[in-house]
């Protein structure tokens, strides 16, 4: 099987061949190079405090009530 150029795929066309095939790291690889150069950037939580900030992000941006499921 040869594998389909994702340079020509748009965003949403890499995703779902993504989700259906999970395994292909260089797809994954891809996908995460393209991300918007206009989303912020969080740094990676250092402390407790900042676990809990990124924590609320989160859910905030998930639209969760922080339930675990």
């Amino acid at each position: 099987m040869t594998k389909p150029d994702f340079s020509k795929m748009s965003r949403q066309e890499l995703r779902a061949y993504i989700l259906a095939h999970r395994e292909d790291d260089e797809a994954i690889e891809v996908l995460i190079k393209r991300r918007n150069p206009n989303s912020p950037t969080y740094p990676f939580p250092q402390t407790n405090e900042d676990l809990r900030e990124m924590e609320e992000i989160l859910k905030k941006k998930l639209g969760s009530s922080g339930e675990v499921i």
